[in-house]
């Protein structure tokens, strides 16, 4: 009985600072973020990635002016499993006039959105059920966050993939 309390509580303390840990890298990454965002005067874009085991991926790029999304332009490719060569499938670009007229692609987020996401629906997904991924590898900004659901085998995550974060200049007027 007394192995039993001792294995539960260490497992606890291990849980729970893992949770702490991953809540830590979020804080941090969110700050980052906020100085980013105040050094490119909320004018930025970034690229949002996905892949596919069955040999298909896509890429959106998110435009964002004075902190409201602008624009956004898609491309997708199957990739030859053997050689690793992408092969074009599908591309466009919207503007501002004509946001949200293509229904692949990335959702049309500012990275505020983004982190807020993470925040209240990513991040608290059931920890019992799924296991939750956070990581900040664009200098210190998000670039994963989500979780997949325990047993799920293919293309189960279920979040975001951020390849690259960059300030943009607005447009002139």
């Amino acid at each position: 009985m007394k192995y039993l309390i001792s294995l539960f509580l260490l497992t606890a303390i291990f849980s729970s600072c893992k949770k702490d840990a991953m809540q830590s890298d979020f804080d941090s990454s969110k700050k980052v973020w906020l100085d980013f965002k105040k050094s490119a005067n909320n004018n930025y874009s970034y690229t949002v990635t996905s892949g596919s085991w069955a040999g298909f991926g896509d890429s959106t790029i998110i435009s964002v002016v004075n902190g409201t999304v602008s624009g956004r332009k898609y491309a997708s490719y199957t990739i030859n499993g053997q050689t690793g060569q992408k092969t074009p499938r599908e591309s466009w670009t919207e503007t501002k006039s004509d946001l949200n007229t293509h229904q692949n692609g990335a959702q049309t987020l500012n990275l505020d959105a983004v982190y807020e996401k993470a925040a209240n629906e990513w991040l608290k997904a059931d920890k019992k059920q799924n296991t939750i991924y956070f990581e900040a590898k664009n200098q210190g900004m998000i670039s994963s966050c989500g979780y997949v659901p325990n047993g799920c085998q293919d293309d189960c995550f279920n979040g975001i993939t951020i390849s690259n974060i960059a300030k943009s200049q607005p447009p002139v007027l």
